[in-house]
């Protein structure tokens, strides 16, 4: 502060010595502005001590504002990941596009874009009244089968932090994942993977944990969905049955609509009436009946051994 201390003087010895008609500014005005002038001589070395600061996290490995959060720092942070999809399962991932059950999920695929048509639908929950229906089959297939179209980049989220078993079907690390996240223990890089199909990301729930309701309600699942969704065309995120827990009432909360996946002969009905009754009218999309017999080969699918039709 060396020059603005010279300014000052300066302006005493201008003041001092002034003579004449001329009306001379006072000494705060004085002060002021020769205070000005100092700084902005100064600024120039302020700016270039703060310049690399600004750029130091770029490459750190952790996104900033000048990188941003897009699509080309996605597939940077997450690299490929080896995967094992278990066959009997997952239908896409062969290149048999003849297999059982493909042209049903392209026929769900298609109804769900009509009702885009009409309103927004991007973040898709997955749900069933009872374990054991085939929620976490259907919602593998049916993100598998989004990207199928070209250019089209879908995200399947494992949200049943009671029972997880996603990873299962698509071969996969089953953490870090959403647990993590929630927790604030990673970022959502960290839990992201990419598998060997296109396009196709997945996020695993994670380690077990004991309070679900609590990590789903502290709004960092809403956090998530907000950040991610730009990057992709569908989310869909499997849930806890619900029934048993309320997982999937506060998962159903951040979402714009929800699918039922009910078991043929086999899910009671007023346990199947009771779970459609915890979604509004505007939010509850459809029901996808797994596991029913039909006589049309032509249009049905197979869960392991079970035959599943949607409707």
């Amino acid at each position: 502060m060396s020059r603005i201390h010279d300014a000052l003087k300066r302006a005493e010895q201008e003041r001092a010595t002034s003579t004449g008609t001329h009306v001379e500014p006072s000494f705060e005005q004085s002060q002021a502005r020769l205070q000005n002038e100092a700084l902005r001589e100064e600024m120039p070395s302020f700016q270039s001590a703060l310049q690399p600061t600004l750029h130091s996290s770029v490459g750190s490995g952790m996104p900033s504002m000048a990188s941003g959060f897009n699509y080309e720092a996605l597939l940077a942070r997450c690299p490929r990941s080896e995967w094992n999809p278990d066959p009997r399962t997952m239908l896409f991932f062969g290149d048999d596009d003849s297999r059982e059950g493909a042209e049903e999920f392209r026929t769900l695929r298609n109804r769900l874009y009509q009702i885009r048509e009409k309103m927004q639908l991007k973040r898709l929950m997955v749900t069933s009244a009872l374990p054991k229906e085939g929620k976490s089959f259907v919602a593998a297939n049916l993100a598998q089968v989004m990207v199928r179209q070209h250019g089209r980049r879908a995200l399947v989220i494992d949200g049943d932090l009671r029972n997880p078993g996603m990873h299962r079907h698509l071969g996969a690390a089953p953490s870090p994942g959403l647990a993590e996240y929630l927790l604030g223990e990673c970022d959502e890089f960290a839990a992201l993977q990419r598998g060997p199909m296109e396009n196709l990301f997945f996020m695993p729930a994670g380690r077990s944990v004991s309070s679900a309701p609590e990590l789903l309600a502290n709004g960092r699942l809403k956090l998530l969905l907000q950040r991610v969704e730009p990057l992709f065309d569908w989310i869909i995120l499997d849930s806890s049955p619900v029934i048993p827990v309320s997982d999937a009432t506060l998962i159903a909360g951040s979402c714009d609509g929800v699918l039922m996946v009910v078991r043929s002969n086999e899910t009671p009905s007023d346990l199947a009436r009771r779970a459609r009754e915890e979604f509004p009218d505007k939010l509850l999309l459809g029901v996808v009946l797994n596991g029913a017999t039909n006589d049309n080969k032509h249009s049905k699918y197979y869960y392991g051994e079970a035959v599943s039709s949607p409707v």
